[in-house]
């Protein structure tokens, strides 16, 4: 499921500019884990749509600051509510108490000790 044509990585970039504020794009290469030159392509792809405002850091002209914009906050809306109707369509068939512990068991299953996405899936030879 694509909402509005926003791919994952879109989502979760707006979701932590939503939730934590503007960011440095250094700033933001950190919290998603990705390398820098990946998260200026990701960066431009939003800024293509308006979904986020770059811009220069006063303090830093060397630096450029990335927030969401009201586009950005609207799309970050219906994306919730579409994922929600894709969520009630999986998982219609649990109670709330049944999804919550479900929840409870997916947080606990992936964990702090879930690797980076950029690594490899083999397993180190013994």
């Amino acid at each position: 499921m694509t909402p509005g044509g926003l791919r994952p990585r879109h989502l979760i970039a707006l979701k932590l500019l939503s939730e934590q504020g503007p960011q440095s794009q250094q700033g933001l290469a950190d919290a998603l884990s990705l390398d820098p030159s990946n998260v200026v392509g990701l960066l431009n792809e939003l800024e293509e749509r308006e979904l986020v405002v770059r811009r220069r850091d006063r303090s830093d002209r060397r630096r450029h600051i990335v927030e969401l914009s009201p586009s950005g906050e609207e799309e970050l809306a219906v994306a919730y509510v579409r994922l929600s109707r894709v969520e009630d369509e999986l998982l219609g068939a649990l109670s709330a108490a049944e999804r919550s512990v479900l929840y409870d068991l997916l947080q606990r299953a992936v964990g702090a000790g879930t690797p980076p996405c950029d690594t490899s899936d083999e397993q180190p030879q013994a």
